[in-house]
C-alpha cells in the first residue's frame, strides 16, 4: 500500500477517536493564555500516542516532535488552542460547559485534527524522512498573539529556518474541500481605542454642552476617508468600529464616548501612514468641534504571506490526496492570524479547511454563538496534514 492510501486508511480508522477529542475540547474551552487544562489534556493525548519529546512553550503551549525512521529535513505543523469570550447558543450534547466561553473559531477542531495527524504519523514513522514538529499554540485570539511569544522561546529558535504549515476551518467552504492562496493571504491587524471628550449635561440645553456623542458620530463617518479617499484603490484596507459606549440617558449627554475598532491592510508602509493620518483626523475633528479625542493603537499582527513555491507544492500534494475538484483557489482575506509572524520569517503555507454543510444546517460564521463544524472534516484535516508533512519531507 502506498503512503497516501495508508494515511487515508488510518485517518478513517482513527477519526471517531478524535471526534471525541474535539468534543471534549469544545465542552471545556479556555480563553487566550489561560489554556492550562487544554494544555494538560493535549499533552496526555500525545503521550497516549507514544510521543514523549514534548516541550512547554509560552506557558500554555506545547512543541512535540515525531522523529521519522529515515534521515531528512524538518517541517512544523501548527494548531492553535484558545477559545473566545462568546456565550454558546448551540443545542448540542458537546456544548460549552464554561459559561461565556466558546470555541467559536474552530481551534478545538485545529487541535483535534493535529492530534489525529500525530497519531497517523506515529503509526507510519518508517515512511517519515526526517522529523515533524507539532506546535499546539496558545493565545492566537489576542494581541500580542501566542505566535510572537513562541518565537521568543529557545526551543523554537533552535529549530532554525524550516517550512511551517497551518490550517484553519472555514464554514463558507463545504466539508471535503480545502482552499489555498499564494502570496499575501491575510491582513495585518491593529486595534484602535478612541476616547472622545466633551462637556456633558442636560440634553435640553445643547448650547451649554460640547456634545461628545455628536463628535464621535462625525469621527466614525469621517474616518472612513482612510479607506475611500486616502488609500490607493489597489491597496486593500478595512477600517471598522465595533464598539461605541456613550453612557448617558435619553436626556443626559455624557462627558465621554468610548470607541473600539480595528484597521487592516496588506501594505506595511501604508499601515503606518494610515494610523498617523487617523490620529490627525480624529484629533482635528474633535478639536474643531470644541472637544478632544485620544487615540490609542495596539499594534497587532503583520500580514500573513504564503510562500509561493511551498504553497504550490502543498496545493499539488493536496490535489493528489483529495482530487482536483476538492482543492480551490482563494482570494486574499481581510481577517488576521498570528500565524503571520511565522510566515514573515519562514517559508509558510496557511490554508483553509472546509467544515460547512448546508444540509446539516452548519453554516454559521466564525466568531458567532452558533458556529459549529461538520465533524467529517476532522478525518480530512488530520489525514491531509499527515500527507502534507510526509510529502514535504519526501521532497526535501
Amino acid at each position: 500500500m502506498d503512503v497516501g492510501k495508508k494515511i487515508k486508511s488510518l485517518a478513517q480508522k482513527f477519526a471517531p477517536e478524535f471526534v471525541a477529542v474535539r468534543r471534549h475540547l469544545h465542552q471545556n474551552p479556555e480563553l487566550s493564555f489561560q489554556e492550562y487544562d487544554t494544555c494538560a489534556y493535549i499533552k496526555q493525548r500525545l503521550q497516549a500516542i507514544g510521543i514523549t519529546d514534548i516541550v512547554r512553550v509560552a506557558k500554555t503551549g506545547l512543541l512535540a516532535t515525531i522523529q521519522g525512521e529515515q534521515k531528512g529535513d524538518t517541517v512544523l505543523l501548527r494548531a492553535d488552542m484558545d477559545a473566545l469570550p462568546i456565550l454558546e447558543k448551540n443545542e448540542v450534547p458537546y456544548a460549552s460547559k464554561n459559561d461565556g466561553i466558546m470555541h467559536a473559531c474552530g481551534h478545538d477542531a485545529h487541535s483535534a485534527s493535529l492530534l489525529l495527524c500525530a497519531k497517523i504519523l506515529w503509526e507510519i514513522k518508517e515512511d517519515v524522512k526526517g522529523s515533524v514538529k507539532l506546535m499546539f499554540q496558545p493565545g492566537e485570539e489576542v494581541v500580542p498573539g501566542g505566535a510572537s511569544l513562541v518565537m521568543q522561546e529557545k526551543a523554537y529558535q533552535d529549530l532554525g529556518h524550516l517550512p511551517h504549515i497551518g490550517q484553519h476551518v472555514q464554514p463558507s467552504l463545504p466539508v471535503g474541500k480545502v482552499g489555498f492562496c499564494s502570496g499575501k493571504f491575510m491582513a495585518s491587524m491593529d486595534e484602535l481605542f478612541l476616547t472622545v471628550k466633551g462637556k456633558g449635561g442636560h440634553g435640553a440645553m445643547p448650547e451649554r454642552l460640547v456634545d461628545p456623542v455628536l463628535i464621535a458620530s462625525h469621527i466614525i463617518v469621517a474616518a472612513q476617508q482612510l479607506v475611500s479617499r486616502m488609500a490607493s484603490p489597489g491597496t486593500p484596507s478595512v477600517l471598522s468600529f465595533g464598539k461605541v459606549i456613550a453612557d448617558g440617558a435619553i436626556n443626559v449627554v455624557p462627558y465621554e464616548v468610548y470607541i473600539e475598532g480595528t484597521f487592516r491592510t496588506f501594505d506595511t508602509i501604508w499601515r503606518e501612514e494610515a494610523l498617523q493620518k487617523l490620529e490627525k483626523l480624529v484629533t482635528s475633528i474633535a478639536e474643531g468641534m470644541g472637544g478632544g479625542c485620544e487615540l490609542k493603537v495596539n499594534h497587532g499582527y503583520p500580514y500573513l504571506t504564503n510562500d509561493t513555491v511551498l504553497t504550490q507544492d502543498i496545493k499539488s500534494a493536496a490535489i493528489e490526496y483529495l482530487g482536483s475538484k476538492n482543492v480551490v483557489d482563494l482570494e486574499p482575506w481581510m481577517a488576521a492570524e498570528d500565524f503571520a509572524y511565522y510566515s514573515q520569517r519562514n517559508p509558510s503555507c496557511f490554508y483553509l479547511l472546509g467544515v460547512g454543510n448546508e444540509q446539516k444546517g452548519i453554516r454559521s460564521g466564525l466568531h458567532t454563538p452558533t458556529f459549529d463544524i461538520d465533524e467529517n472534516a476532522l478525518e480530512i484535516g488530520g489525514g491531509l496534514m499527515a500527507w502534507l508533512a510526509v510529502r514535504n519531507l519526501g521532497h526535501g
